[in-house]
């Protein structure tokens, strides 16, 4: 037999809360048969009586739990690989308190609220790098978003090419076994346009394989200077550059591949409402087996207690005999 639960302080308080207001009982009882010289033994009847139904509702109380049968169990889940642009006008402050700082509080807020499903992610300016491949393991994808970095790429104009590319190759080679490929998800982030030349090429194969594209722009149209090291990012001529956030190119990836366009901007933050989409998308079986199981048979004990305690209400029993 195995026990849901150990026993508590409550368990133990009601246990030492009987005996000691049981015991004031019968000595109250003794003394009062002392006093008029009769039989008093008779109180025990009943004190077996109620100590054997409290008895039963602490065991219910606990969740016994005792014999074995099997149970099949599925494991179903996502894939969801994000593509993070870490150009340096992530480093734009006109979303406090900058693009990337934000950018890395909502992606935990995301990895959260998909805790049992994998997540991989891909960081990308002109080049595309694998920085966490597909993971159960929150602990590790926290400890990448958490790292993310401007730094981590080189800063030569942004391509949604390549990120889109390697996310849509890892997707694929993770189909092999149980699941398909309608599980699979991308998510891509980017602040500005794309200069690749071979974007909607992939995206046509993305969504020829029936994997699903999100795009997330974050940025706003006002825009704002770039802070680097030594002050703010200026150009060929001295002046300081302003980015702001293009979203044309991510509207149209996500209309050529089925899926849907997000943003976080000073006054709008989509984060949820992507989030709600990507439930919406059924996980596929990736695994089942068969375990041992126990079922709790706590009622089994309440029943016995609750007639305990109905023989105890309809039964007299004189506690004093004259």
């Amino acid at each position: 037999m195995t026990w849901f639960r150990s026993i508590s302080t409550f368990e133990a308080f009601i246990i030492l809360a009987f005996i000691v207001f049981y015991l004031a009982y019968i000595a109250r009882m003794y003394n009062i048969a002392k006093r008029l010289r009769t039989g008093w033994r008779s109180i025990f009847i009943k004190f077996f009586l109620r100590s054997a139904y409290v008895l039963l509702i602490i065991i219910a109380l606990l969740g016994p739990s005792f014999g074995e049968f099997k149970r099949e169990v599925s494991s179903v889940g996502k894939d969801i690989m994000i593509c993070v642009d870490l150009s340096e006008s992530m480093n734009a402050f006109d979303i406090q308190p900058s693009r990337i700082d934000r950018l890395k509080f909502e992606l935990k807020n995301l990895a959260n609220a998909f805790s049992s499903d994998r997540i991989g992610l891909i960081i990308f300016s002109h080049e595309a790098f694998m920085q966490c491949p597909l993971t159960y393991d929150q602990g590790a994808i926290h400890m990448f978003i958490e790292a993310l970095s401007t730094n981590l790429v080189p800063t030569a104009g942004t391509d949604f090419g390549p990120p889109l590319q390697m996310a849509m190759e890892k997707m694929t080679e993770s189909t092999e076994g149980p699941g398909g490929i309608s599980s699979k998800i991308i998510l891509l982030i980017s602040d500005g346009e794309d200069f690749g030349d071979n974007t909607q090429q992939v995206a046509q194969k993305i969504a020829d394989s029936g994997i699903r594209l999100f795009t997330l722009g974050i940025g706003t149209e006002a825009g704002s200077r770039i802070r680097t090291a030594s002050g703010f990012k200026t150009d060929r001529e001295g002046r300081e550059v302003i980015t702001r956030l293009n979203s044309k190119d991510m509207r149209n990836l996500a209309v050529k591949t089925g899926g849907k366009y997000f943003e976080i901007n000073e006054s709008k933050n989509d984060i949820q409402r992507l989030i709600n989409n990507i439930n919406q998308i059924e996980g596929e079986v990736r695994d089942a087996r068969v375990v041992d199981a126990t079922a709790n048979k706590y009622y089994y004990f309440l029943a016995a207690a609750l007639f305990l305690i109905a023989m105890d209400v309809l039964m007299r029993v004189k506690t004093l005999r004259i």
